[in-house]
């Protein structure tokens, strides 16, 4: 069985066919929390392509992807939920609006430091 991944519209037709020349056609209506989930995946993708090139669009971009989880009450997964800053709340792409290190304590951990308040949150690593 493969996975099919539907387009983000607001119906999408299943056709399915039953016997030699006939089908049934299907309108199926998504929710609209998969579609705002799927729309913020696309400006967070987009956001970060952007950041080096373009950081106020970026910018721009992240904050509608932020916007629309609070309109629709979605969730952000944690993947996006990281790209901003917990102080600022600014969007952060690593190794162009944040610094990146490795902890040399015995507890191991990765610093992220936001490059416009100077924000500094660890993630411990589990040894």
């Amino acid at each position: 069985m493969t996975r099919v991944q539907l387009p983000a519209t607001a119906f999408v037709v299943i056709s399915f066919k039953i016997f030699k020349g006939i089908y049934i056609c299907i309108n199926v209506k998504l929710s609209t929390k998969t579609i705002a989930l799927e729309r913020m995946e696309i400006l967070i993708r987009i956001a970060i392509s952007n950041a080096k090139s373009n950081p106020k669009l970026a910018q721009r971009q992240a904050f509608l992807a932020k916007k629309i989880s609070t309109r629709y009450r979605v969730a952000m997964p944690y993947e996006m939920k990281i790209s901003f800053c917990k102080k600022c709340k600014s969007f952060i792409v690593p190794g162009v609006t944040s610094k990146i290190r490795l902890g040399r304590s015995s507890v191991k951990s990765i610093r992220n430091t936001c490059w416009y308040c100077g924000h500094i949150y660890r993630k411990i690593i589990a040894q």
